[in-house]
């Protein structure tokens, strides 16, 4: 789908783009300002090309340089929850408060520890 929606053979709400990499938004943000940074040239994960990656990440680091708090998060491996094979980062704003929990964080290890309700 990815490289589909960078020839411009599939619909897209384009954000920003640069002459190599695309930013759009994801079909379910997580969050308000959510934006999927994906790079013309096809790599299947952050691993398979690092030119490819940081040029991605380059990008991503410009959107969320305009942000006051953001997360810049990629998935390499479904072990990694990688469901698309195409390089990708979310940027995703966030706000104090704003509850969105990453697997890290004590929010999702309380959810998913059924001690933790107790």
């Amino acid at each position: 789908m990815f490289c589909e929606i960078v020839a411009g053979l599939a619909p897209a709400d384009v954000v920003r783009e640069w002459g190599d990499v695309i930013a759009i938004r994801p079909l379910a943000p997580v969050a308000p300002g959510h934006v999927l940074v994906i790079p013309h040239t096809h790599a299947a994960d952050v691993g398979e090309r690092p030119l490819v990656s940081a040029r991605t990440m380059a990008c991503a680091a410009e959107l969320a340089a305009e942000l006051p708090a953001a997360n810049v998060i990629t998935s390499k491996g479904s072990a990694a929850t990688q469901t698309v094979a195409h390089l990708h980062l979310h940027v995703v704003p966030r706000t104090a408060g704003d509850d969105l929990p990453l697997p890290w964080t004590p929010q999702q290890q309380a959810a998913g520890d059924p001690a933790a309700s107790l």
